[in-house]
């Protein structure tokens, strides 16, 4: 089964699919199951070793981009033995400019040989600020620990100004992608983040993706530890409530990070200081330490994964809460005026207050940060 996330970004696509891919991989489907991130910006065909086959892939990061045809890109695709799990983003369709025709017979492709999950947000507000965010970063997504705190950490420290028309244009073009989807798709499931992210093994598992007779399985059933433990492990570990410490201490997280990926990390080595020295609530590094061995096993299967070309990247680690966000904006008053403005002129229901949008970063942190919920 061949699945593909339609998304605008910045809607839980690139998790989506890395997780997705990993579940799938948990099941005998009788071929290699890859995950091959964005479908149009290049791909390479390619002998893999440990299949003894010819596979798709990715080529090297600095040879992305849209010097493939859509054409060549489905050609591609119907080469190869393997079940392709892959995302759609509109706004490379948008940039490489394909004729109306070629774009057509693309989606047909899509439609006729992939399952269709559309990644949506409730929360407009938040996604245009996550694109601005962007702006200032050029991070759309980390997977390595160090990797996040170089990127974000200054933006505590020196507080941004949102673009209030560049965070309009990112609400219009989250509309424009919802008729595009609805358009050119027969869209099979949506994906809804702000409910289905808190439930990934509950959305996945009621997919009609996995082989009639074999039981769905969750995260844990293959690789020993549940999501939510894995995934929030994932992200206190590069927390950054106390950035000023960890930067300083980057060397701590070299050991879990390795951007090159050309060698497997093999120990932990380091942790229990990187731990005693954040301003991570006890109760959060605790819960750190005592899944840390499983968190860490998963880890390097992932970057297993990666050096097998099995995963492009690795998982993508949650950037910012709410919360975060509005510790890093200066004018985030201002954006919530200009949204709601936004809403009403697009004769949309909802507006935010200020009370509103504190009540939904506090059940946020709460996710995150409160064990109960793990």
């Amino acid at each position: 089964m061949n699945v593909i996330v339609l998304t605008p970004d910045r809607v839980g696509s690139s998790l989506l699919q890395k997780f997705i891919t990993m579940v799938m991989q948990g099941h005998d489907y009788g071929k290699p199951v890859i995950n091959l991130h964005e479908l149009t910006n290049g791909l390479v065909k390619y002998h893999s070793e440990k299949y003894n086959q010819e596979l798709l892939g990715k080529p090297a990061k600095e040879d992305w981009g849209y010097h493939q045809s859509l054409k060549e890109t489905t050609s591609l695709l119907a080469s190869v033995d393997q079940y392709t799990v892959s995302r759609l983003a509109q706004y490379h369709i948008i940039n490489r400019k394909d004729s109306l025709p070629d774009q057509l017979s693309f989606y047909k492709y899509i439609n006729d040989n992939f399952y269709i999950i559309s990644a949506r947000r409730e929360n407009l507000f938040e996604h245009a600020l996550s694109w601005c965010i962007v702006a200032f970063s050029k991070k759309l997504n980390v997977y390595q620990h160090e990797e996040k705190i170089e990127a974000f950490g200054a933006l505590y420290k020196n507080k941004i100004t949102v673009d209030l028309k560049v965070f309009t244009e990112y609400l219009d073009k989250y509309i424009n992608y919802l008729k595009w989807s609805s358009d050119h798709f027969m869209v099979n499931k949506i994906f809804n983040y702000e409910t289905d992210v808190k439930n990934l093994d509950g959305f996945v598992n009621q997919l009609d993706i996995f082989p009639a007779n074999q039981p769905a399985k969750k995260w844990e059933d293959t690789y020993g530890i549940s999501w939510n433990k894995w995934n929030a492990c994932h992200y206190l570990i590069s927390d950054l409530t106390d950035f000023s410490l960890k930067i300083a201490n980057q060397q701590e997280f070299r050991l879990l990070d390795n951007k090159e990926n050309t060698q497997l990390p093999t120990n932990s080595m380091g942790l229990q200081k990187i731990l005693s020295r954040s301003s991570l609530a006890i109760q959060d590094q605790e819960f750190v330490k005592t899944n840390f061995s499983q968190y860490f096993s998963v880890y390097k299967t992932v970057s297993q994964q990666v050096m097998d070309r099995e995963l492009i990247h690795g998982v993508p680690i949650k950037l910012q809460t709410l919360a975060e966000k509005a510790l890093m904006i200066k004018n985030f008053k201002e954006c919530i005026d200009t949204y709601n403005d936004w809403s009403a002129k697009n004769n949309l229901e909802h507006r935010y207050s200020i009370e509103e949008l504190g009540n939904i970063a506090l059940t946020e942190l709460q996710d995150w940060y409160d064990n109960v919920n793990r």
